[in-house]
């Protein structure tokens, strides 16, 4: 097939992988054991500056599945369920329908705690069905690692790579194009794979994060997660705690272990996947997506788990194979609210105009370098919403409080120089006009981000705008080269992804983690549909809980906005120059 062709309608495979950090061979490094998912890589795009929305399962795979920034479609938690809180929202599938496709899914793809008992009806044509693992459930014991000796049939991800299967084979006698969703749970905590998996690896081999503390110059009410979703859920062994600041080396290989195992466990599902397209003649007019829901913390900065607006946390990996089209990487930017709009593309279908991404079907097809400047992430702590905009070579991030105040703190790293982020240069002796540069394009990104769209209308720029150079026509390939120093392209809308997440094996009653990140039982749901990750939630849905969780309080913010836009708008504007020129060479 041809995407030129617009005529042929293709076959959709996604396959969203929950927690996965872009830790293989195509994303340079060379410790993961990922036959299955390089051989996609070695024949799709590989897009190496892929990023979440927001750092939790449930608000990332929502921004990603309606094509809308969190704030936008309305899901920044585990327990808000999406027909709740946007009645009229056209889901990707659901779209796809109204197009003359049949679409199903298998395992975690919407988390279950953002959709009704039914998993969201409307967006599937051939009912969803539930699978439990038999082995792999979250024990008593909280264990956050664990090596089963076990057939891979009887984990959860087993039974699902069965399950899409089954439905390949079923579409393969039909008609009518295809959309199937096939959503992995590992490698989600707790790290739970067949042995075989672990015995790939040696423990004592692998090398631990390099930088295990907040970057200096930041401030750890708003940069740092305490880790929750690992201390809060689980153990090391059988009546041992995670110490949070001292999580020892040994703790800290074995939980590494469990991940990478639990990484090689699901590229081995992806492989029977593929596998079985290919043995049903269904590959050559199949475009194959490969999705990780958002990043992990595995000890960088100190920390394990999601939750920050950190580069580990929001960077994901994304392989988007068409047939006949020429492989290659890419250091296009590209945020997961922009798939939605690529596969109606891809489709040849037309483009809703409501949709927050952008199509990146130029940078697959080598038409284009690039098709927007930023892509922004975001999340909520210490009554604030951090906003992150990350460009080629910067992050930059704001932090605004809820209550209307405006920004309470910048984060500002130098990518370039400064990958692991250890120091926060914002405030410091930073060029100005970059300064200005990446304030400006973070408005630019900001459709959707509603405490932007707040802001004074007319407030004078700090200093006189700055164009922003856009990148060389050439290929940007290279992973890591990153282009003049704020080489954002084209402005495109992202949405902020949440993704709460449920602990991969959903079924486990344990992985329903509930009390640990959210506080909020509820998301936990029931522990076969994604094992309610609990941990996740903890952490965002704590502080969305608070801050935005009943309909009362948005009544109360806003008539509370309403009354104090007048008295704090030349506050604002004051506070906001002030910041942005302290210590600030001219």
């Amino acid at each position: 097939m041809s995407i030129a062709n617009a005529n042929d309608k293709p076959n959709f495979l996604f396959i969203a992988i929950d927690d996965l950090k872009p830790l293989t061979a195509s994303y340079g490094r060379t410790d993961a054991i990922t036959p299955n998912i390089e051989a996609l890589a070695d024949n799709g795009v590989v897009f190496q500056r892929a990023y979440s929305q927001y750092p939790v399962c449930g608000p990332s795979r929502m921004n990603l599945l309606t094509g809308l920034r969190p704030e936008t479609n309305g899901i920044l938690n585990l327990s808000d369920t999406i027909r709740n809180v946007n009645v009229n929202v056209v889901t990707l599938p659901q779209k796809l329908i109204s197009e003359g496709y049949v679409t199903a899914a298998a395992g975690k793809i919407f988390d279950p705690r953002n959709v009704d008992d039914n998993y969201d009806s409307q967006s599937w044509s051939v009912d969803y069905i539930k699978v439990s693992g038999d082995v792999d459930k979250k024990t008593a014991d909280n264990l956050a690692v664990k090596a089963i000796d076990a057939e891979e049939n009887r984990f959860v991800d087993g039974k699902i790579t069965n399950q899409g299967i089954a439905l390949l084979q079923q579409f393969a006698e039909q008609e009518k194009p295809f959309f199937l969703a096939v959503g992995f749970k590992k490698p989600h905590l707790p790290f739970f794979a067949p042995k075989t998996y672990f015995d790939l690896y040696d423990a004592n081999e692998f090398d631990l994060a390099e930088f295990q503390q907040l970057p200096t110059d930041s401030d750890a009410s708003y940069v740092d997660s305490n880790s929750n979703e690992l201390i809060k859920n689980y153990n090391p062994a059988v009546g041992q705690n995670y110490e949070f600041g001292n999580i020892t080396p040994d703790q800290q290989r074995d939980l590494i272990h469990g991940y990478y195992a639990s990484t090689s466990f699901i590229d081995a599902q992806v492989g029977l996947l593929i596998a079985a397209l290919t043995e049903l003649d269904l590959a050559d007019n199949t475009v194959i997506v490969l999705w990780g829901d958002h990043g992990f913390h595995l000890g960088d900065h100190g920390l394990w788990g999601k939750h920050t607006v950190l580069e580990q946390a929001n960077h994901i990996p994304l392989i988007i194979n068409v047939p006949d089209s020429i492989a290659h990487h890419t250091n296009a930017l590209i945020e997961s609210t922009d798939i939605y709009p690529t596969i109606l593309d891809i489709a040849n279908i037309e483009i809703d105009e409501h949709l927050q991404g952008v199509s990146q079907l130029p940078v697959i097809k080598q038409e284009k370098l690039t098709v927007r400047n930023g892509a922004v992430s975001q999340y909520r702590r210490n009554a604030a919403m951090g906003y992150s905009l990350r460009t080629q070579n910067y992050r930059y991030t704001e932090w605004w409080n809820t209550n209307g105040s405006g920004i309470a703190y910048t984060e500002l790293y130098d990518l370039n120089n400064d990958s692991d982020e250890t120091v926060n240069i914002f405030d410091a002796e930073v060029d100005r006009e970059i300064q200005q540069q990446l304030y400006n394009l973070l408005r630019d990104n900001g459709q959707g981000l509603e405490l932007l769209q707040g802001e004074p209308k007319d407030v004078e720029p700090l200093i006189e705008e700055i164009a922003v150079e856009e990148e060389s026509p050439v290929e940007e390939e290279s992973p890591v080269e990153e282009e003049s120093p704020v080489e954002e392209e084209s402005p495109v809308e992202e949405e902020s992804p949440v993704e709460e997440e449920s602990p991969v094996e959903e079924e486990s009653p344990v992985e329903e983690e509930t009390p640990v990140e959210e506080e909020t039982p509820v998301e936990e749901e029931t522990p076969v549909e994604e094992e309610t990750t609990v941990e996740e939630e903890t952490q965002t849905e704590q502080e969305l809980k608070g801050e935005e969780k009943s309909s009362g309080g948005s009544v109360f913010w806003f008539c509370w906005l309403t009354f104090m836009a007048s008295c704090t708008r030349v506050l604002t504007l004051v506070k906001e120059t002030k910041y942005m020129n302290r210590n600030i060479k001219k």
